[in-house]
């Protein structure tokens, strides 16, 4: 598999999967430390390690995707904090770690994770095939990488879905939302690549808009008319 891999792509890969492990090891192990804070250790490790490692390939390629990707989880505090206080439907549990509004805060920098790798994803398949089978590859990642967080996450303990229908830990109203939010991650992020990183930050805005719309409306569809 690693010899197809161009050398950026592997550290990629191992870079993900060195996290992965790192985060198996702090959050089984009995060391004394509240979840929440575990979570923030794990979530400050991932926004360091990434420029750090990003920093031997052009700006373009790697940095430019994680800025984008953190500006945005900051952003995204907002609609995790209008479901769990506004609807109601998202749940935070006391975790040890500061609260910003009902979110724990380590949110504001946790989806930085499934962005940088939604959006890598994308770039390196257009870069390799063509821009429909990126957007197709982005579709497709962004339903795994966000239904299995649904899936998964409450375990910890982290968030967890409440009120609201649901297949197994997964709220319906979330899927098509999560998919709708990968896509418009990376498509904003190609449009504005070039552009100064001020930028960056209405775009970011603009992404987590749409992404709070989509779950009122998705939210509305599932909850009050289908049910």
């Amino acid at each position: 598999m690693f010899s197809k891999l161009t050398v950026m792509e592997r550290d990629a890969v191992l870079l993900h999967l060195a996290f992965a492990v790192i985060c198996t090891v702090v959050l089984v192990l009995p060391i004394g430390l509240a979840v929440g804070v575990r979570l923030f250790a794990l979530v400050l490790l991932y926004n360091v390690a990434v420029p750090i490692v990003g920093r031997r390939y052009p700006v373009a390629e790697w940095f430019d995707i994680w800025l984008f990707a953190f500006i945005i989880s900051l952003f995204q505090v907002l609609p995790d904090w209008f479901l769990s206080a506004q609807l109601g439907v998202l749940m935070f549990p006391d975790d040890g770690l500061f609260k910003i509004g009902d979110v724990s805060g380590y949110m504001a920098g946790l989806w930085t994770v499934p962005f940088f790798m939604i959006m890598f994803i994308g770039t390196r398949v257009k870069s390799r095939v063509s821009s429909p089978v990126a957007l197709w590859s982005v579709a497709a990642a962004s339903l795994l990488i966000f239904v299995g967080s649904e899936e998964t996450m409450w375990m910890i303990p982290s968030w967890s879905a409440v009120n609201v229908t649901k297949v197994g830990h997964v709220a319906l109203y979330l899927i098509i939302p999560e998919i709708i939010l990968g896509l418009s991650v990376y498509q904003v992020f190609e449009t504005i690549r070039q552009r100064n990183h001020w930028v960056k930050i209405p775009a970011a805005f603009l992404v987590m808009l749409l992404y709070t719309g989509g779950l009122s409306i998705f939210y509305f569809i599932f909850e009050k008319v289908l049910s």
